[in-house]
């Protein structure tokens, strides 16, 4: 494998910067949900580029917050994990942001050993002006930062910084098989499209009191069946779920299936159901069993 490329290159920023969507655009595929409300990420999810003579392993993790309940510590724990492992390290910053909601992660970023490229996100909607004033003020905040202005949605300036980040990358072998798109199961992707709509369709505090599990995934020539829970934490939460007459949760089911049959290539049977499953945000076994405290 001589001339080879490989290297970890993870993504960090405040919350709904567009650290999503540049992700997919990378890999190519919606591996990443995206939605306008803050912690639509909850996992650090990996999403694997192959070229013939280079493997990026791009890495989306969750917003940058204060935490304020057991699930929220083990969200920052996965972007902790972000410095420590990571060949490049791209921090997502959006037009008229000036600091990260956490500012201990900027120390990191300052004192960071690796190159760091600091997205500039969003540009489509700014003037000169403002990107002019905005660059300067992060090249005085960190100085030892590249600087790319970018829109991710617009996928603008997105195939410049990826080239710039095979540059960037160490010589080394592939670290996953040249096939393999990320490290999730399938079961992941049910629960994150499930997820995705429910994040879309109910306000306030009900998206944030949800965990999804895939309790049955069978797959045959022509079909796939799964049977998915949906969890809240209180039977109030249960009620509004489901909605009258079963019509909220239908309609979750009928969009999560749509985008599942165009994510496996096939013919898709999702049969959701509603439990309670009380304060499992606070719970670590619980938060365990669901991957995220190790």
């Amino acid at each position: 494998m001589a001339g080879h490329k490989s290297g970890f290159v993870n993504i960090i920023g405040n919350p709904n910067v567009g650290k999503s969507t540049l992700m997919n655009a990378f890999v190519g595929e919606k591996l990443s949900i995206i939605t306008s409300k803050a912690q639509t990420t909850r996992h650090r999810i990996l999403g694997i580029v192959n070229g013939d003579d280079f493997q990026l392993v791009l890495s989306d993790t969750p917003g940058i917050i204060k935490p304020s309940y057991e699930l929220q510590s083990s969200m920052m724990d996965f972007v902790k994990s972000a410095f420590e492992d990571a060949d490049v390290l791209l921090y997502m910053v959006e037009i008229g942001e000036k600091v990260l909601k956490d500012e201990r992660f900027l120390d990191k970023i300052k004192n960071s050993k690796i190159p760091v490229l600091l997205l500039l996100n969003k540009i489509d909607g700014a003037s000169q002006e403002l990107l002019e004033e905005q660059v300067q003020y992060w090249q005085h905040l960190l100085p030892k930062v590249e600087i790319h202005p970018i829109s991710a949605l617009q996928n603008f300036n997105v195939k410049e910084v990826f080239d710039r980040i095979i540059e960037l990358l160490p010589e080394a072998p592939p670290y996953y098989p040249k096939d393999q798109l990320t490290d999730k199961p399938e079961r992941f992707f049910v629960n994150e499209a499930i997820r995705e709509k429910i994040l879309i369709h109910y306000k306030k505090e009900i998206p944030y009191s949800v965990e999804i599990e895939t309790e049955e995934f069978l797959e045959d020539e022509d079909i796939i069946r799964m049977r998915s829970v949906i969890m809240v934490e209180r039977d109030s939460q249960k009620g509004i779920v489901i909605g009258h007459k079963g019509n909220a949760l239908k309609r979750v089911g009928v969009e999560a299936r749509k985008d599942l049959e165009k994510f496996f290539g096939k013919q898709v049977h999702l049969e959701l159901y509603v439990k309670v499953n009380k304060n499992w945000r606070n719970d670590t076994r619980q938060l365990r069993r669901f991957g995220y405290n190790s």
